[in-house]
């Protein structure tokens, strides 16, 4: 299983499933991850956190503790 934490700067991925439960989940789905949407991960911080990835047509930074929670192929 991958997640979004193990993605490498360039690669372009597809979400598979998100394992958040709750508000979480919720707030993952409204910033647009959902089942089958594609991104592209732009930049990676130089401690690893936080990812800033291309998703639906604009720029988004996800936490390391948030990133672990969408699962991507």
């Amino acid at each position: 299983m991958k997640t979004l934490k193990d993605a490498a700067v360039g690669e372009t991925l597809t979400v598979r499933r998100l394992n958040g439960e709750g508000a979480l989940k919720r707030r993952l789905m409204d910033m647009g991850f959902t089942s089958g949407c594609s991104f592209y991960v732009r930049k990676v911080a130089p401690l690893g956190d936080p990812v800033e990835i291309t998703i639906r047509g604009y720029e988004l930074s996800v936490r390391k503790n948030d990133a672990e929670c969408i699962e991507v192929e």
